[in-house]
């Protein structure tokens, strides 16, 4: 149905939804065999330690089908994509992004973030920039990776403001 009436769920959340301190968690991704291979194919990584078990065997530190860190990477923005950022994530900006461990095929993953920046943009009306610190956690409790998005992020109203006051910075 689309005639007007329907509601449409599954959209993201706004920059008033998003002030300094708040944090969320996303469902779980468990990593496959499959999922690594796809990965490493698509993007032509033909590293020996993704791509030839016996070097893994017999030469690496990493011992096991390790996942490469730009999966674990790309895995998360995807679960965060589909849970917050449909219709109100406007534009990635910059990142830092730090390896802590491996992921391995088998291990299920899932992002733990905190608002830790959200201001208006100046340039941009009706547009708020967050930055966010994602923590990639397995289900043993390992952080895989970090890494910290600046994005911009629509608001629900013209003038965009968090309740509360003024935006502020958690750095």
């Amino acid at each position: 149905m689309t005639d007007g009436t329907t509601e449409l769920i599954g959209l993201g959340m706004h920059y008033e939804d998003l002030p300094v301190g708040r944090r969320f968690r996303t469902v779980g991704r468990t990593i496959q065999d499959a999922d690594i291979c796809a990965f490493i194919n698509v993007i032509h990584m033909t590293e020996v330690l993704f791509t030839d078990m016996e070097f893994v065997r017999n030469e690496s530190d990493i011992k096991g089908r390790v996942a490469p860190g730009a999966l674990s990477y790309c895995f998360a923005e995807g679960l965060l994509t589909q849970s917050t950022m449909q219709h109100t994530g406007l534009a990635f900006l910059n990142m830092e992004l730090n390896i802590e461990n491996p992921a391995f095929a088998g291990d299920t993953i899932h992002v733990e973030c905190e608002v830790i920046e959200a201001r208006l943009s100046k340039s941009r009306p009706g547009r708020g920039l967050v930055r966010t610190r994602n923590r990639v956690v397995k289900q043993d409790g390992k952080v895989v990776l970090t890494y910290t998005p600046l994005r911009m992020i629509k608001c629900r109203e013209a003038g965009g403001h968090l309740a509360g006051g003024p935006a502020v910075s958690g750095h």
